[in-house]
């Protein structure tokens, strides 16, 4: 599944305008108005309504409510991250410099779906790392979008009832579906390693070098999580 990112239209426009805004200063309006984008064009104006607020002042900074996810308090949130997660958290951040408050749920729905599928939500962070860098806006040339890079076309019978074209880039529900694409594959092929070789799409590889990848990215974060319980103790 990895490949070259690309972007919608859409995307392209405003990411365009955020980063206009970023040079004058307004990051966080320009975060507001790549989230409000995103929620109108999935028709979800709720999230438009709560980004409203929060350039008026009438809220706290966007986290979870700018990637279209739940807030804490609302009915189906995700929950606390284990200490072994936060420790990855905390790693991933300054990797890849990205702020830990955007990354805090992406990481709490790779425990729930390393919980639902029984994979290693370090696996699943991982594959998140090599396919979009923890990005969810993300996609290929060749189609696959969001977090770990799901090819709608080939998977649309795992969106929920409802859903429309653009539901991949749901980083929950983009996590959760690649979860148990990567689980179905492991099992389909009898391994880890050629389990992800075929979730990347590169099963004629004889030296498994997207597996590789993956697995060097989770030793990387293993590694962190020991210093880190070291630095505890």
């Amino acid at each position: 599944m990895s490949a070259t990112i690309d972007s919608r239209p859409l995307f392209m426009r405003a990411t365009s305008v955020m980063l206009a805004l970023v040079q004058s200063g307004l990051m966080l309006a320009g975060i507001i108005l790549l989230a409000g984008l995103f929620a109108l064009s999935q028709g979800d104006r709720r999230i438009v309504e709560k980004l409203s607020s929060l350039v008026q002042g009438d809220d706290d900074p966007p986290t979870m409510v700018a990637y279209g996810l739940p807030a804490s308090d609302d009915e189906g949130a995700i929950g606390e991250l284990s200490p072994r997660m936060r420790a990855a958290l905390e790693s991933v951040s300054r990797r890849y410099r990205v702020s830990m408050g955007p990354l805090e749920p992406i990481f709490a729905a790779a425990e729930s779906a390393g919980r639902e599928y029984r994979l290693d939500p370090l696996l699943i962070v991982s594959v998140i790392a090599i396919e979009s860098r923890f990005n969810p806006f993300s996609e290929s040339v060749m189609g696959a979008q969001g977090l770990m890079q799901v090819m709608p076309r080939y998977h649309l019978d795992k969106l929920p009832a409802g859903a429309d074209d653009l539901s991949f880039f749901d980083p929950v529900l983009n996590v959760r579906i690649g979860a148990r694409i990567l689980k179905e594959s492991i099992r389909r092929n009898g391994s880890l390693a050629a389990g992800l070789q075929q979730f990347a799409g590169a099963l004629d590889d004889p030296d498994q070098r997207y597996a590789a990848r993956v697995m060097a990215e989770k030793a990387r974060l293993e590694t962190a999580v020991q210093r880190s319980r070291l630095g505890e103790a």
